[in-house]
């Protein structure tokens, strides 16, 4: 009786050991399931960053704030992406810094279409049609290695501004009527004096030669039209300082100031080491986004309320889902 007894609860005892050995093996099991899922997550982690293991980009800008912007807003959406990105602000005027990017000393820029055709090409073109400037700026841009992002919503193109008082004491509503002044004195920045898109154009497409032109860096034409000491200044159509009332904007029936639609342009070795499409998918993105009134709004920021174009730029892609971290 005893050894049946021991046989019976040897034989249960090896029960226990069994469903013991059974649920340690189910939870090891579970362990490895649990791993799977985290290794599913890492590699959608990954994939979500085509900028990862890509070599680093060189970002320029010109030297106002709307380029500042534009800089912070590509640079941030990018680095959210995986890329590593070195942000070059300021660099100069659009004869400038396209030198900066045909040698090399940065990779990529945000350009304006008429710009890039009438000051970067040199292309005496005038055009009423916004997609054949835009497909022309693009083939330029192509033909000489670059390649190029789709066009902004917005543009911002020169305008000649004078005070209300000023225009409607002359009755000056377009740029041609600027002809019937005796003299007049107009503020710019220094290439704008020597651009078809600029002076050179208002004189051989209106005929305008009584003017003295005024040398002013960014942003002071406004300070020397309050003070009297312009009569009228080349401007940005996005400046929030327009929207003020002080002023007054001078149509321009001919189109010497052309279409200004923002291309992100960049080297094109650069842009397949990048990854190509993916790469531009994310300047794409971003680009849908600039309608003329959120330039404007983060221009005013920075001009106005005098916030850091890196913040502007990071709280503007969060809001649209585009978070990117703040500076370079």
């Amino acid at each position: 009786m005893q050894a049946r007894r021991r046989s019976a609860l040897t034989a249960v005892l090896l029960a226990l050991v069994a469903l013991a050995l059974f649920v340690a093996g189910c939870g090891g099991s579970d362990d490895k399931s649990s791993g799977s899922i985290s290794s599913s997550g890492s590699s959608s982690a990954a994939s979500s960053l085509p900028g990862k293991g890509k070599p680093a980009i060189t970002i320029g800008t010109k030297d106002f704030t709307e380029e500042f912007v534009l800089g912070e807003l590509y640079a941030q959406a990018l680095r959210a992406k995986g890329y590593t990105v070195n942000l070059k602000r300021n660099i100069g005027s659009t004869e400038i810094i396209d030198k900066a990017l045909t040698s090399g000393q940065i990779d990529a820029y945000p350009e304006y279409t008429g710009e890039t055709v009438t000051s970067t090409f040199r292309k005496n073109v005038r055009t009423s049609s916004r997609q054949k400037l835009t497909d022309m700026a693009k083939q330029l841009y192509a033909d000489r290695g670059q390649m190029t992002s789709n066009p902004t919503p917005f543009e911002d193109v020169d305008a000649v501004i004078t005070l209300k008082e000023f225009a409607q004491k002359n009755n000056l509503k377009t740029v041609a009527d600027l002809k019937k002044l005796s003299h007049f004195t107009l503020a710019g920045q220094a290439p704008f004096k020597g651009r078809i898109a600029g002076l050179k154009g208002m004189e051989s497409i209106y005929g305008i030669k009584n003017v003295t032109f005024k040398q002013l860096p960014p942003g002071l034409q406004y300070r020397a039209l309050d003070r009297g000491d312009v009569d009228t200044a080349d401007a940005f159509t996005t400046d929030p300082q327009l929207a003020s009332g002080k002023y007054t904007v001078l149509t321009d029936p001919e189109g010497v100031f052309s279409f200004q639609n923002v291309l992100f342009a960049i080297n094109k070795p650069k842009y397949e080491a990048l990854g190509g499409a993916a790469f531009m998918g994310v300047i794409n993105k971003v680009n849908t986004l600039l309608t003329a009134p959120a330039i404007q709004s983060m221009n005013k920021a920075v001009l106005t309320d005098k916030k850091e174009a890196a913040t502007v730029a990071a709280q503007f892609l969060k809001a649209n889902g585009l978070a990117g971290g703040i500076g370079s």
